[in-house]
Parts: C-alpha cells; sequence; structure tokens
C-alpha cells in the first residue's frame, strides 16, 4: 500500500492570519471548503490536521490567499518608493501586513447588523468573533470605545488613577454588558442589575487584590454569576413569581429554553456564544475542564436547536442571544453609588461584628462571675418509706380541753399569772 504525501500547510497561527488578511470568517472559509466552521477552527488551533481531499482543498485555498495578498501589498509599496525615492523597497511580509490591515478596515466598515425583522429565518452572515480579542472579553454586547490616548503600561496606568477613578472606569465598561449577561442568565431585570451592583461591591472591598489581577473585568464577571445564580434567590419572596416576559413570541421561546437549562450549561452558553469567550477560558471560568465544557456546550446548544430549529448554526445562536439582552432597556446605576452602597454595607456589618463580639464577652464575663466555684453534687430524688404509718388529723377535743381553752381565752395573755399556774 503506498502512503499518500503530506499535505504541505503553513503553522496554524499563520492559517488564522492568512484567512483574517483575507477578510474571511470561518463560516464563509468553511463554505469554500466543504466543512465546518468547528472544524476550521480546529485547523487554525492546531488540535486537528486537515487531511485527504478537503486537506488538499484547504491548502489550494490558503496558497491562493497568501499568492493574492503578496500581489495586493506590491502596488502601494511600489508607488510608496516611487514617490518618496528610497531605493529599497520594503520586505514582503510587511506588505502584505500593511495590505491585509486596510481590507479588514474596509471589511469592517461594510459589515451590517442583521435586521429585527430578519429573526428566526435562518442564519445569517456575521463577523467573525475569535478575532484578536476586545480586552476583558465584552467583544459583542459591550463595545470598546475607541482609544484616543496612547498606551501605557499597566503600573503605569494603575499608578496614574485612583482607586475610586480606577472602579468608576472599571464599572463604566463593564457594568452594561454585565446587566444584559446576567439577564440572560436569571431572566429578571431587578435581580439582574442587583447582582452586578453586588458584584461590584464586593470587588471594592477586595480591591488590591482586584486592581492587581490579571484581568478584573472576569474577576467581576465570575463574581456577578455567582450572585445572579445563587440557589438562595428561590427563598425571596420578591423572586418567587416571574417577570414579565420578553415582548416578541421568538424571545420568549428562547429566553424560555435559556432558563429550562441547568445553570451551568447556561453559564456556559453565554459565556461560548453570547460574550465570545474560547473554551479554555470558558472552562476556566466555570471551573470546569476543558471537555466538560465542550460537552455543556453541545447539550446546551442541542437542547435550544430542538425548540428552535433556526438557532441550530452557533454564529446565529450568537446575535439571538445578543438582540435578546439587547431588548431590554436595562440600566446599571452610578459607580458612584454603588461604591457608596458597598462601604455603607461594610461599615454596617463591621459594626454589626463588634457589636456581637461584645455581646459575647458580655455573656462570657457574666457566665464567669455567676457560675459555682466548686463541685455542688446534684441533690437525689426521694425514694418511697415503707411500714410508715399514714399521718391522721386530730380528734374531737374532750370536757376538760374544752375547759382549758376557755379559761386560756379569758385570762391575760401577759403578766405574772402566766408564771404561777393556778391547779384546775
Amino acid at each position: 500500500m503506498t502512503q499518500s504525501p503530506a499535505i504541505q500547510l503553513p503553522p496554524p497561527k499563520e492559517r488564522r492570519r492568512l484567512r483574517e488578511a483575507a477578510s474571511l470568517t470561518r463560516a464563509q472559509l468553511a463554505s469554500r471548503v466543504g466543512v465546518t466552521s468547528e472544524t476550521v477552527r480546529g485547523w487554525e488551533t492546531g488540535r486537528s490536521t486537515p487531511r485527504g481531499r478537503k486537506g488538499e482543498r484547504y491548502a489550494k485555498l490558503l496558497g491562493s490567499l497568501e499568492s493574492h495578498g503578496d500581489e495586493a501589498g506590491m502596488a502601494p509599496a511600489q508607488e510608496g518608493a516611487a514617490d518618496s525615492g528610497d531605493p529599497e523597497p520594503e520586505s514582503g511580509a510587511v506588505l502584505s501586513r500593511r495590505a491585509a490591515r486596510a481590507r479588514r478596515k474596509t471589511a469592517a466598515s461594510g459589515r451590517k447588523r442583521p435586521a429585527a425583522k430578519d429573526r428566526g429565518r435562518g442564519p445569517v452572515t456575521v463577523p467573525d468573533r475569535s478575532r484578536t480579542p476586545v480586552p476583558h472579553g465584552h467583544r459583542v454586547i459591550l463595545t470598546e470605545r475607541p482609544r484616543t490616548a496612547p498606551l501605557r503600561r499597566p503600573d503605569e496606568a494603575i499608578a496614574a488613577l485612583t482607586p475610586d477613578q480606577a472602579f468608576d472606569a472599571l464599572y463604566a465598561f463593564c457594568a452594561p454588558a454585565l446587566v444584559r449577561q446576567t439577564y440572560l442568565l436569571t431572566g429578571r431585570r431587578e435581580l439582574a442589575r442587583e447582582s452586578v451592583e453586588r458584584a461590584f461591591q464586593i470587588a471594592w472591598q477586595h480591591w488590591p487584590e482586584v486592581a492587581r489581577d490579571r484581568d478584573p473585568a472576569g474577576w467581576v464577571r465570575a463574581m456577578a454569576y455567582e450572585c445572579a445564580l445563587s440557589p438562595w434567590h428561590r427563598f425571596r419572596p420578591r423572586y418567587r413569581h416571574p417577570e414579565p416576559p420578553p415582548p416578541d413570541a421568538f424571545d420568549r421561546t428562547l429566553m424560555d429554553s435559556l432558563l429550562n437549562l441547568p445553570p451551568c450549561y447556561r453559564r456556559t452558553l453565554v459565556l461560548y456564544d453570547g460574550v465570545g469567550l474560547g473554551l479554555p477560558e470558558t472552562a476556566a471560568e466555570t471551573e470546569a475542564s476543558t471537555r466538560a465544557a465542550v460537552n455543556r456546550l453541545a447539550h446546551a446548544r442541542e437542547a435550544v436547536a430542538e425548540r428552535l430549529p433556526e438557532l441550530a448554526d452557533p454564529e446565529t445562536l450568537h446575535w439571538r442571544l445578543v438582540e435578546l439582552a439587547s431588548v431590554e432597556r436595562l440600566r446599571a446605576a452610578k459607580a458612584s453609588v454603588v461604591r457608596e452602597g458597598g462601604e455603607r454595607r461594610a461599615r454596617f456589618w463591621t459594626r454589626a461584628a463588634i457589636a456581637f463580639t461584645i455581646a459575647l464577652i458580655g455573656t462570657t464575663a457574666l457566665t464567669v462571675r455567676t457560675a459555682p466555684t466548686r463541685y455542688e453534687p446534684p441533690v437525689p430524688e426521694g425514694e418511697t418509706v415503707q411500714g410508715v404509718p399514714p399521718r391522721m388529723a386530730p380528734g374531737p377535743l374532750s370536757e376538760s380541753e374544752r375547759k382549758l381553752r376557755a379559761k386560756l381565752r379569758k385570762e391575760e395573755q401577759r403578766g405574772p399569772d402566766r408564771l404561777a399556774p393556778q391547779p384546775w
């Protein structure tokens, strides 16, 4: 048996760079090769290797993308060299990167979000969410504002801001997105706002730890999810009755499908398909292995697709989750209100702990003061004695006893008469 020669392919990172340079999403590249977007993801991350005819087709497509990028980058370089008069041309890699950056800007300006009237009418074309990640993982539900100031190192940024300013900046960046995400987890507007505010209050209490964390937004997001999915909310009277569902029938069905999932499955689905985290980050945030996160995600998608077949495509599901979270007007409180509320809460519990400690010390001192200093044996219980005649009441008085009683009543009770008794 003859073995087929190995397919010559660039490294995984280069594969992804070529696709992004051509402004292609994983879904578009997968449709050209004839595979799924998950297969392309595996090829670009190195978890799997292209084989067979599809692998050859994938190699040819990458080769055409590479040659196209080189040709597109040579023309601007030659024009720039002619204008500047510099006889030394730039390298092909630099030209390719510049051309790819220009094409990405043009493609990004032409992308549009699908209209609300197309809901539930099949898959839509969306931009790839696996490109360069936006800081803190809020890449879809919350868009990052354009950066005007030059980049600085983290230690310089921390030194330039006071703790209050750093907390307010983190809250302004993450709170709106976290309220929408927790709404997808709970289906309750008030509980979503309360969970986010409580998470930021805890973050403010542990601010030295949060400020030095590698991902402060991830720290707050994990705390907000824990507060939102706490099982103790079911015992609160205000949360025993469900809130009004979304007005749209499709959104109502999607929300009902999410709420019917187990909390861990729901959280994995929101993190991966809603927020846009990768599988390793999702597994780490849910405190599970990567294989467990994959199984949870697969079961959650199957449960949602069983009721809504239009959402079988992950990209379509992603946009439906974004639209569902954006339908409700969920607003978070101001950062100063949350920070002051956290400080008041901390002061209250500190004073309560001090009062309880004082009461415990007083009770202990009183017990030590009044407790006996030696052992006192307990009094044994009484025993029944046999053979003792019962106690009888006195009988009637005799004649002489009655006379004596009358005489004593008539005579004086004091004086010498009592000292010399008279004969009867």
